[in-house]
């Protein structure tokens, strides 16, 4: 007997759908099952302004195939010379929904990001003043720092003392990974979320490195040890609407993944609400899931919920998802959570 549970249309807070041929080729990957997605700014050249930020939302819904529904919420990315005045005025047009912080070499096309925080003081005080969301990459780039340990650095070096000198900024921990950082956002209050990825809550280190080292499984934040991914989930499977999520789905072909320098980002916007669904189950939080796909994004970002509706069915076979995306650009792996799925997504 197949079950299946109906929910309102999830969002996504953290997307990344790069340019050109490669937004072409995975946006409809997002769009058949997201409503909505908070689209991440870091193109070459970074999207800082706001005028940047409403050329790339054109594009966004010029490569939108005939018949979908789906709208971008545009965010900017903060650098040390980002005008505290176009934010504003960005976001006063409902155009931009928050700022991204990538501290300067954290991740993937991050070189333009932030090195002194000091330096983007007056930008981050404008945005507490209008209640607009700084979005956070949590990780130090200090060499010292070892990688599994620059997020829970990140919380008590940068962060904590940050929220202590603006607590009026309303603050987005994206893609959490430790046990700190769920513990972090727990006791954060109302101008405090955190977002969790798919992937991070199905794999540990042990999945990229064990029997050989799997490209396709590295990210950042790196996965780290089984005690996170477990609290990860019982974060995400809680209900409290501190965490929602951000697939954080990071699309590289795979030329550019499988490299003797390979790309961080797993690309699971094809798979994610199927996945959930297996997760939810497996943590027997299947009434939870809504909450944290669907409403805890939205009550953060004080946007309306969804009207629409989404099916999902568990079947008594496995259910068959494509190995890889074809675009222009080249072929982009889907994530394999490496255990058969028997949900899927049916409307």
């Amino acid at each position: 007997m197949s079950k299946e549970i109906t929910i309102t249309r999830p969002d996504d807070w953290h997307l990344h759908l790069r340019d050109g041929a490669m937004l072409q080729g995975v946006l409809p990957e997002t769009a058949r099952h997201f409503a909505r997605a908070i689209i991440m700014p870091n193109l070459v050249p970074p999207v800082v302004t706001g005028d940047q930020a409403a050329a790339y939302r054109d594009r966004i819904l010029a490569a939108l195939p005939k018949g979908m529904a789906f709208e971008p919420l545009m965010t900017l990315y903060l650098t040390e010379g980002t005008d505290p005045a176009d934010v504003a005025a960005a976001a006063a047009s409902g155009l931009v929904k928050a700022v991204k912080l990538y501290p300067a070499g954290a991740t993937t096309n991050s070189h333009s990001g932030v090195r002194d925080l000091d330096k983007v003081m007056p930008v981050l005080e404008k945005m507490a003043e209008i209640g607009l969301p700084l979005c956070t990459h949590g990780e130090v780039t200090t060499p010292e720092v070892d990688i599994f340990d620059r997020e829970a650095v990140f919380i008590d070096t940068v962060l904590a003392p940050l929220r202590r000198r603006l607590p009026e900024l309303r603050v987005v921990m994206e893609h959490i990974t430790t046990e700190e950082g769920v513990a972090y956002a727990a006791e954060g209050g109302p101008n405090l979320g955190a977002t969790i990825t798919t992937h991070h809550l199905i794999i540990n280190r042990n999945h990229i490195l064990v029997g050989g080292i799997k490209p396709h499984y590295y990210c950042l934040p790196v996965a780290k040890r089984e005690r996170h991914r477990q609290a990860l989930r019982r974060a995400a499977t809680s209900g409290n609407p501190a965490y929602f999520l951000g697939t954080d789905s990071a699309p590289h072909v795979d030329a550019l993944k499988e490299h003797a320098c390979g790309c961080a980002g797993c690309f699971t916007a094809t798979n994610t609400m199927a996945l959930l669904a297996h997760v939810f189950e497996e943590e027997n939080a299947l009434d939870r899931l809504e909450s944290f796909a669907s409403l805890n994004g939205p009550t953060f970002y004080r946007l309306p919920v969804n009207s629409g509706q989404m099916r999902l069915v568990k079947h008594e076979q496995p259910q068959v998802f494509p190995a890889k995306i074809f675009t222009e650009a080249g072929p982009v792996t889907v994530f394999d959570p490496g255990f058969a799925v028997q949900w899927s997504v049916e409307a």
